[in-house]
């Protein structure tokens, strides 16, 4: 019958770590990430919130449609993860589409002005870290992204993105604020509401 595991050394073994304190040591850091990166979730969503009501500017409609149209295609397959090709019908942005790529279109364009950049670098890092998701097949994904633009593209943007709201937010008076975990729970699942 099933019992509950004796939470020792040897557990923490089992986990890669040298022992109970070193695992609990990873748990921390590693729960202090998520809660990081789900802090930055919010800022960066009311960032952009205040943005659309203080800064407005003239878009490249050119640019505003592509990035409409290629949110819309990464939502499709988001929702639809058995459709590998795209031998799919034309999907249509939407208004929400449209809204969320003029977001991106004007904090692009703030990027540029302000000369934001992302160095080689950055995005070795970034292949690096995305190559992790293939074991095994790392070498053969690098290639792969020298070969193909559009998955340089890819995986520069959400840096360039985050480089851009890294200007801003220096520029920016901002004061910490210390919150529950429930707090922050509900903040991000709000996050997935709008």
């Amino acid at each position: 019958e099933p019992k509950p595991a004796k939470i020792d050394d040897e557990l923490a073994k089992k986990f890669g770590a040298e022992d109970l304190a070193a695992l609990k040591v990873q748990i921390a850091e590693r729960l202090e990430a998520e809660y990081k990166g789900a802090a930055r979730s919010v800022l960066k969503r009311s960032l952009l919130d205040q943005l659309d009501g203080m800064v407005q500017f003239d878009l490249p409609a050119n640019l505003v449609d592509a990035e409409a149209g290629q949110i819309a295609h990464q939502l499709y397959h988001e929702e639809h993860p058995e459709d590998h090709g795209h031998n799919h019908d034309a999907i249509e942005p939407t208004e929400e589409h449209k809204s969320l790529a003029v977001r991106r279109v004007r904090l692009a364009e703030i990027g540029r002005k302000a000369e934001v950049n992302v160095t080689d670098a950055e995005m070795t890092q970034a292949v690096m870290a995305a190559a992790r998701q293939y074991p095994g097949q790392e070498r053969q994904f690098f290639e792969f992204v020298q070969k193909n633009q559009q998955m340089q593209q890819q995986l520069r943007a959400p840096l360039f993105e985050d480089k851009v709201v890294d200007h801003i937010v220096a520029l920016a008076k901002v004061t910490d604020k210390e919150i529950s975990k429930e707090t922050l729970q509900t903040a991000v699942e709000a996050l997935d509401e709008l």
